[in-house]
C-alpha cells in the first residue's frame, strides 16, 4: 500500500516525518509512506497533487493542515476530517450578496466532481480509522477576515471550517478516482487577527499526534 501525507509546507507534517517509526518509511513491504509539499492555495495544490498521482500512484492521500473555524464554540486545537468541501470564493459579489459559479450558471452543480455543489469525501467511511468528527469547509484563496464576509459565507454555505486546500484534494481525488482523506487540527476562529489568542502550536502537536496514530492503525490494515 502506497500512502502519501501531504501538506501545503514542511512544518505541518515535519513532526510526523522526525517521530515516524523507519519501518513505514521503506523497509516494509505492506506499506510505504511518503511525505510530500502541495504548496500554498488551490492551484499549487492542484498541479502537485495531479502530478502526484500520475507519478507515484498511491493508494491513499493524507492531506494534513491547520484551519479557522466558524463554530466560535468549538475548542482550539481539536483534530477533525473533512467530509465535504466547497469553494468559497469563486464567483462575484454583488450588492452585498455572493453568488458562487453554480449561481453564475458558469458550473452545472451537480457535474463531475460535483454533487449538489459540493465536493464529498467517499472514501471516508473505510478511511476514518480513528473515529475523528467529521465537518464540512470551505476553500478559499484570500483568508476570511471581514464580518460581513464571514456572515456571507455561514449564510450561503454554512461550513465549520476554512482552509486553502482542502477543496484542491477532493476535486483532485474524486476526479483521479484516487482515495483521499483531509485532516485539520482548528487553530483559531475566523475573523480572529490577534494571533496571541491563536493555538498553533497545540494545533499543529494534535496533528502529528493524529497522523502518528492513524499511520499506526493504517499499518495494522494494510
Amino acid at each position: 500500500m502506497r500512502v502519501i501525507i501531504t501538506a501545503a509546507t514542511t512544518g505541518e507534517w515535519m513532526p510526523t516525518f522526525l517521530d515516524i517509526d523507519p519501518v513505514y518509511m521503506g523497509e516494509s513491504t505492506r506499506m510505504k509512506l511518503l511525505f510530500h509539499q502541495g504548496g500554498v492555495g488551490m492551484l499549487s495544490s492542484a498541479v502537485s497533487l495531479t502530478k502526484l498521482i500520475f507519478e507515484e500512484k498511491p493508494d491513499l492521500i493524507i492531506q494534513a493542515g491547520i484551519a479557522g473555524t466558524f463554530d466560535n464554540s468549538m475548542n482550539l486545537g481539536k483534530v477533525l476530517v473533512v467530509n465535504e468541501e466547497m469553494l468559497g470564493d469563486m464567483g462575484v459579489e454583488e450588492e452585498n450578496k455572493w453568488k458562487d459559479i453554480f449561481d453564475m450558471k458558469l458550473e452545472k452543480s451537480s457535474y463531475h466532481p460535483f454533487e449538489k455543489r459540493v465536493l464529498p469525501n467517499p472514501f471516508l467511511e473505510k478511511y476514518n480509522l480513528l473515529k475523528l468528527p467529521e465537518v464540512s469547509s470551505v476553500t478559499v484563496n484570500e483568508i476570511t477576515t471581514r464580518p460581513e464576509r464571514i456572515q456571507q459565507i455561514i449564510k450561503k454555505y454554512d461550513p465549520v471550517i476554512e482552509s486553502m486546500e482542502g477543496a484542491a484534494l477532493h476535486y483532485v481525488g474524486r476526479s483521479m478516482s484516487t482515495p483521499f482523506i483531509q485532516m485539520r487540527a482548528v487553530s483559531n476562529y475566523i475573523g480572529e487577527r490577534d494571533k496571541s489568542k491563536w493555538k498553533m502550536k497545540e494545533a499543529l502537536a494534535n496533528l502529528n499526534q493524529a497522523l502518528l496514530k492513524y499511520v499506526e492503525r493504517l499499518y495494522k490494515i494494510a
